[in-house]
Parts: C-alpha cells; structure tokens; sequence
C-alpha cells in the first residue's frame, strides 16, 4: 500500500484518486492511499511518497491526524522497522481510533506513523491512557532505540496534526 500527500490543489493528473484533504493553520494536503505505485505522482518533488509496511485499521471515517514524523539513518532502517513491526498494538483498541499506517519513505528519510481518529479528544485520550504509557514505556530507557542506536536518529522527531474534511 502507498500513501502520498499531496499540496493543495490536487493537480488535474490525480483529481480522480480518492484522497482525504488534511487541514492545519497554514497548509491544506491531500492525501492518497493507492494499492499500486504512482510514478506519475511520485515524480512531482513536491509530493512526498511513502509505502506502508504497518497498516491497521480504516483510512476513511476520520475528523484528526495525527503524523509524527520521524528522520531515521540509512543504516538505521532495519531497526526501526523492526521495532514497529513488534510495537505493542495496543491504539487499536482506543476508543475514537480509526487507523494507523507506519510509512516507508520513498524519496527522503523521514518515515511517518499517521494515525487517524475520530477527533482530536479522542488522540488527547489516547495520549492520557495506560496504552499509551506502555506502548511508549521504552521511550526514555535503555531498552529505547535512542539509547540502543542514538546514531539513527539524524534530526529530532516532529508532530503534525490536520482536521480531515
């Protein structure tokens, strides 16, 4: 599966791909979901491109995003997909969860966990719940791929989140 996020306005080439259009203060992106590879969307550089190795969950029925944003190393790839592969999976089961992607990048090396929700108290709630803290609760310890590989991590993490319409 592929995702692609697109500025807005969704170019003509693509006008036919069902897409979300995500809101923040300053940007409005479109974004689409594809069980094949675009090239023809991929080759726009303003577009980013990913392909999905975690999925759960549904891709429509949400009011937030949530895309943490996160640059990982060439050579640190295999450990955080790793990591993800074995996450806890435990935000499926949160009330106002819709889905969840965890992106490959495909042109750059920042991957992206996206997570929809049915609103944005339903990711506050998330982030106030015990799942949370145990989905997390290697964050900060040696058991924490910062502290396992510090190295992998070439710029600090960052969150953007989006109303869906």
């Amino acid at each position: 599966m592929y995702i692609y996020l697109v500025p807005s306005p969704l170019p003509d080439a693509i006008a036919a791909y069902p897409h979300l259009t995500l809101h923040s203060d300053d940007q409005i992106r479109l974004a689409i979901e594809s069980t094949d590879r675009l090239p023809n969307i991929e080759s726009d550089e303003q577009v980013a491109a990913y392909e999905a190795f975690d999925a759960a969950g549904s891709w429509t029925g949400g009011g937030f995003a949530v895309l943490n944003n996160i640059p990982v190393t060439e050579d640190g790839r295999p450990d955080f997909e790793e990591r993800f592969k074995s996450r806890a999976r435990k935000v499926e089961d949160e009330p106002g969860f819709v889905g969840i992607r965890v992106l490959r990048p495909l042109k750059d090396d920042t991957y992206v966990v996206l997570t929809l929700w049915q609103s944005e108290e339903h990711f506050k709630g998330w982030q106030q719940s015990q799942a949370y803290n145990h989905a997390h609760r290697n964050r900060s310890t040696s058991e924490g791929l910062t502290a396992q590989k510090p190295t992998m991590f070439p710029r600090p993490s960052f969150v953007t989140t989006y109303t869906i319409e």
